[in-house]
C-alpha cells in the first residue's frame, strides 16, 4: 500500500508503461518499472497480464539493466529491448547499447541483434522485422559503422559537426550518429541479412513514426524536410518496400507535417495524424486523415472533430479507427467509424494510452490513469459510449489517496469557461481550512488530465496542502478557440484565467486564502515567473525549468523555429517577446522564489535558470536555486526526485506555513 506521507513508499510504487497484445489475443504484456536494489535507478521488467482479468500478472523477465518496448512477433514470441549482457558472449564483447532480444513462448530469452548504434523502435509482421538503429554518416550498417565508432573512441574524439538544424532534442545531442530504418527476416535476424530502408542523413528519420503493413512487405516512416519561411522543418511520410528499393513520398504538403501512421489491414491505405504547422496568427492543429497508397490522395476523416487526435489504431477488421484526445480534463479513447464517419467517446473518465485491439475487433485494451490513480491495464468493448473499463490485475495499483478530488470552474471575461481539478487534503473544512498551492501545467498546449509522477498532488495533500490544477487558455480539451485565446499572449489570457480560477478556489470555506503559493514547470514555470511580476498575492513561488529571458530562449531552445512560429523572430518581430518576457519586469517581483533547473535540459536551456536566479539576487528578491548538474527537463532519478520534493516542501513550509527553514539533509 502506497503511503503518500512517506516519499520512500511513494517512490517504491511500481510504474507501468507500454502494452503489447499477442497475435491470438491471449497474452497481454506491459513494462513494470521498480526501484533498483540500490535505490538509484529504475529497472523495467516485462510482466504478463491476464486479458480476462481472472489471474494475477506474472513477471516474465528480470535484468539489472532493465527491459522495455515489448512487441509480439507473428509466431507468438516476444521481442523486447535490453542493455543486459549476452550470457553467450565472450568477456568484454557486450557493449552497453540496447539490443534486441527474443523471448519464445517456451524457453529462455536470447539476444538476437546488438548493432553498434543500439536498437530504437521495433515492429514485426508477416516475415519481417522492422527496426531503427543509429549509424554514422557515410558508413554501412554493421562492420563499417562499428569501425567508425571504434576509431573515434580510440582517438578520444567526441566532437560533432552539424550541417543542418536541429542539433539537440529534449536532453539528447543529435549526432554524431543518426537513426536509420532497417528490415530483416524474422526467421534469421543477423547483421548480414539487414536491409537499409532510409537514406543516410542528419536527423531526417522521424524515429517514432514508423509503421509496418500486416503482411510485412511495406513500411512507412517520417522524414524531415527543410522549409525556409519560417525556417525549420516539416515531416513527410514515405513508403518503402521492406525488401529494399527507393522510397516514395505519400504525404508531403507545405504547411503540414504527418505523424503516427498506421496501415489499414488490407494494406491499401494509411491512417495518420496531419499536423497543421503553427504561425504567429494561428496555433497548430491536428486532424485524422486517410492516405490512399495508390495515388497518395489525402482524405480528412473527422473534419468537424474539435479536439486534437493522437495515436490512431486501426481495428483488425478495418471498420474503425481508435484514437485518444484530451477532453474536459480527461483523455478518452474515441472510436471513428470509417463507413459512417460517426465518432463515439468510448470511455467516461481517465487518461488512456497504449491502445491495442483484439484480433476479433471486439475488445480494446489500454493503460488507464487519472489524477488520482497511476497507470493500470484495462479492457472495454470497442463499441458503446462512456464505458467504465474493467481494471485488470497488475502491479502498481493503489488502494487510496490522502484526500478528495473535485472540480471547480468559472466563466471569464470573453465568455470561456475555465475549469480546474481541486485536490483537497483529508480534514480540510471551514473549521480547518487548507493552504492552497496553484500548480500551472507545462506544454503549454496540454492539460491536467492524468496521473503524474513528477508533479504529484497527493504528496502535497499528505502534508496538508490543497492543490489547484487549472486548464487556462492554451489548454487542450476545450476546442481550438480555447487554445487560440492564449496564442502568442502567454502573459495575457493564460494569466488572467489562472487568477480568475484561483479567486474561485480561495472563496471556498475549506481553503485558507491567506496562505497561498504558486508553482509550475516548463510553461508552468514561465507562468510562475510571470505571476511573480504581476502580483504579490502569493506568499511563495516555485519555478522549475522555466522560461525567463524570451529573446535568449528563442535561439537557445532545441526547437527554435517551433517557438518563433508563435512568438515571432526577435530581430524582425520583437513585439510579442517584449510584451511577454518576464525578465523585463524583474524589478516588480516581491515574492520569495525557489528556482529549480537541470543542466541537461535542452528544451529550456540552463541559461534561463542561471539568468533568472542572478536577476532575482541582484534585485534583492528572497530566492534559492536548486540546481541539478546531471538532470534534464524532468528530474528523473530517484535520489534527485526526493530532494526536489524535500526542497519544495521546506520552502513552502517556511513561507506559507511560517515554519523555520529546514535545509534537506542531503543538500
Amino acid at each position: 500500500m502506497t503511503d503518500f506521507a512517506s516519499f520512500e513508499s511513494y517512490n517504491a510504487t511500481p510504474r507501468l508503461t507500454s502494452l503489447a497484445l499477442s497475435p491470438d489475443g491471449t497474452r497481454l504484456v506491459t513494462v513494470v518499472s521498480s526501484l533498483a536494489p540500490d535505490g538509484k535507478t529504475w529497472q523495467g521488467a516485462l510482466w504478463e497480464v491476464d486479458p480476462t482479468g481472472e489471474r494475477d500478472a506474472v513477471r516474465l523477465t528480470r535484468s539489472a539493466k532493465g527491459d522495455s518496448s515489448p512487441v509480439f512477433a507473428p509466431d507468438g514470441s516476444l521481442l523486447f529491448l535490453s542493455a543486459r549482457p549476452d550470457p553467450l558472449a565472450k568477456p568484454g564483447e557486450t557493449k552497453e547499447q540496447k539490443a534486441l532480444w527474443r523471448l519464445p513462448v517456451r524457453g529462455e530469452a536470447a539476444e538476437v541483434l546488438r548493432p553498434g548504434g543500439g536498437v530504437g523502435q521495433v515492429r514485426a509482421a508477416g516475415e519481417t522485422l522492422l527496426f531503427t538503429s543509429s549509424a554514422y554518416r557515410f558508413t554501412e550498417f554493421g562492420d563499417q559503422d562499428n569501425a567508425k565508432r571504434k576509431a573515434r573512441e580510440d582517438a578520444g574524439v567526441t566532437a560533432i559537426l552539424h550541417e543542418s538544424y536541429p542539433i539537440r532534442y529534449w536532453d539528447a545531442d543529435l549526432g554524431p550518429s543518426y537513426p536509420r530504418l532497417f528490415s530483416a527476416p524474422l526467421a534469421d535476424i543477423t547483421a548480414e541479412k539487414v536491409t537499409t530502408l532510409s537514406e543516410d542523413a542528419e536527423s531526417r528519420l522521424s524515429d517514432q513514426d514508423i509503421a509496418l503493413s500486416r503482411d510485412g512487405k511495406w513500411a512507412v516512416h517520417g522524414h524531415g524536410v527543410d522549409v525556409s519561411a519560417p525556417y525549420g522543418r516539416r515531416t513527410e511520410l514515405r513508403l518503402v518496400a521492406t525488401a529494399g528499393g527507393s522510397p516514395r513520398v505519400i504525404a508531403g504538403e507545405e504547411g503540414f507535417s504527418f505523424f503516427d501512421a498506421a496501415f489499414t489491414p488490407d494494406g491499401t491505405a494509411v491512417i495518420a495524424v496531419r499536423f497543421r504547422e503553427s504561425t504567429t496568427d494561428s496555433p497548430y492543429r491536428r486532424d485524422l486523415v486517410r492516405i490512399d497508397l495508390a495515388d497518395s490522395s489525402i482524405t480528412p476523416l473527422a473534419p468537424h472533430f474539435q479536439e486534437e487526435p493522437d495515436s490512431p489504431v486501426v481495428s483488425p477488421d478495418g471498420s474503425a479507427v481508435f484514437f485518444t484526445a484530451s477532453h474536459l480534463g480527461h483523455q478518452p479513447v474515441w472510436r471513428l467509424d470509417l463507413a459512417s464517419g460517426e465518432i463515439t467517446k468510448l470511455t467516461v473518465s481517465g487518461y488512456y494510452s497504449d491502445v491495442v485491439v483484439s484480433p476479433d475487433s471486439k475488445t480494446l485494451y489500454a493503460l488507464r490513469n487519472s489524477i488520482d490513480h497511476p497507470p493500470q491495464p484495462v479492457r472495454c468493448a470497442t463499441t458503446g459510449a462512456d464505458q467504465d473499463p474493467e481494471r485488470l490485475r497488475a502491479p502498481g495499483a493503489i488502494a487510496s489517496v490522502p484526500g478528495t478530488l473535485t472540480e471547480i470552474s468559472t466563466v471569464v471575461a470573453d465568455g470561456r469557461t475555465v475549469r480546474s481539478w481541486l485536490v483537497l487534503p483529508e480534514g480540510a473544512s471551514a473549521d480547518s481550512p487548507a493552504p492552497l498551492v496553484l500548480w500551472v501545467h507545462g506544454g503549454p498546449v496540454m492539460s491536467w488530465n492524468g496521473w503524474t509522477w513528477r508533479w504529484n498532488p497527493w504528496l502535497m495533500a499528505a502534508r496538508g496542502y490543497a492543490i489547484l490544477l487549472p486548464d487556462p487558455a492554451l489548454s487542450t480539451g476545450y476546442g481550438p478557440d480555447f487554445i487560440k485565446a492564449g496564442w502568442g499572449r502567454w502573459g495575457a489570457e493564460p494569466y488572467t484565467d489562472l487568477m480568475a480560477i484561483t479567486d474561485v478556489a480561495v472563496e471556498r470555506a475549506d481553503i485558507d486564502a491567506s496562505r497561498t503559493a504558486a508553482m509550475g514547470g516548463s510553461f508552468g514555470g514561465y507562468m510562475a515567473n510571470w505571476i511573480a511580476t504581476q502580483t504579490d498575492r502569493f506568499r511563495a513561488i516555485v519555478t522549475h525549468a522555466s522560461l525567463w529571458h524570451l529573446d535568449a530562449f528563442s535561439g537557445g531552445t532545441d526547437s527554435s523555429y517551433f517557438w518563433m512560429r508563435e512568438m515571432g523572430d526577435p530581430l524582425t518581430q520583437p513585439e510579442r517577446i517584449q510584451a511577454n518576457s518576464p525578465h523585463l519586469r524583474v524589478a516588480d517581483i516581491k515574492t520569495p522564489m525557489l528556482v529549480i533547473h537541470g543542466d541537461k535540459d535542452y528544451r529550456v536551456p540552463i541559461g534561463e535558470g542561471h539568468r533568472l536566479y542572478f536577476d532575482l539576487v541582484r534585485h534583492g528578491v528572497t530566492a534559492k536555486y536548486l540546481y541539478f548538474p546531471t538532470e534534464n527537463h524532468w528530474i528523473l532519478t530517484p535520489g534527485n526526485s526526493r530532494v526536489w520534493y524535500e526542497t519544495v516542501w521546506a520552502f513552502l513550509a517556511e513561507h506559507v506555513l511560517d515554519q523555520d527553514w529546514e535545509r534537506p539533509e542531503l543538500l
